[in-house]
């Protein structure tokens, strides 16, 4: 009987336990989609401590990023910028203009006055970009969230952002009511225990 008892309780745990990993995880999901929706519908960025998340939206970077690859970069300052690191920048000149830019540094040269002029290139491009300065830099990709990307890439379709983000919480719901029916008829088995034994007793 203990041991029933402190096995049912154990479930219970779990059981919670697994319903708020999964509330919070869902909960992430959605706060992040909505970042990067907001960011890409703003053309501006949110910085969190630094950090920074964007979303790919060309093919200048194939195969090292895809469109709809989402980015996470941090803050860096000029003198810690070098060829070869990806950064994510503000353009201003040209075809470059209003845009945020993902691209790879190809030189850096720091000026008499103590600023950056660094020159960046698109690994799928032929021509470099418009040379920039630190100022315009938001930050150095340092993370690719894949699972994002994908995600993003499914609710660019109305329908289908509506089944994903209905489906999880269809799903929790009916977690919580099969939990719930679970207790009632744990509670009526030990009810019906708790006779039994009695009964025994007598």
């Amino acid at each position: 009987m203990l041991e029933k008892l402190k096995k049912i309780k154990e479930n219970k745990i779990l059981k919670t336990i697994g319903n708020i990993l999964y509330t919070l995880l869902f909960i992430l999901v959605v706060l992040m989609l909505l970042v990067v929706v907001m960011q890409r519908a703003t053309n501006n960025t949110i910085a969190v401590g630094g950090f920074r998340m964007f979303s790919v939206a060309t093919g200048s970077m194939i195969p090292v990023y895809e469109v709809g690859d989402v980015l996470i970069s941090k803050e860096i300052d000029g003198e810690d910028i070098k060829v070869g690191d990806d950064l994510i920048y503000q353009g201003k000149k040209g075809s470059f203009a209003g845009k945020i830019v993902t691209h790879r540094v190809i030189s850096v040269e720091k000026q008499e006055d103590g600023n950056y002029k660094i020159v960046t290139q698109g690994v799928a491009n032929n021509t470099a970009d418009p040379e920039i300065d630190q100022t315009q830099v938001y930050g150095k990709v340092i993370c690719n969230v894949k699972i994002l990307g994908l995600i993003g890439k499914l609710v660019r379709n109305v329908y289908t952002f509506y089944f994903i983000l209905l489906i999880p919480v269809a799903v929790l719901i009916v977690k919580n009511v099969r939990n719930i029916m679970n207790m009632d008829e744990e509670e009526e088995c030990d009810e019906d225990d708790c006779k039994d034994t009695e009964e025994d007793k007598d």
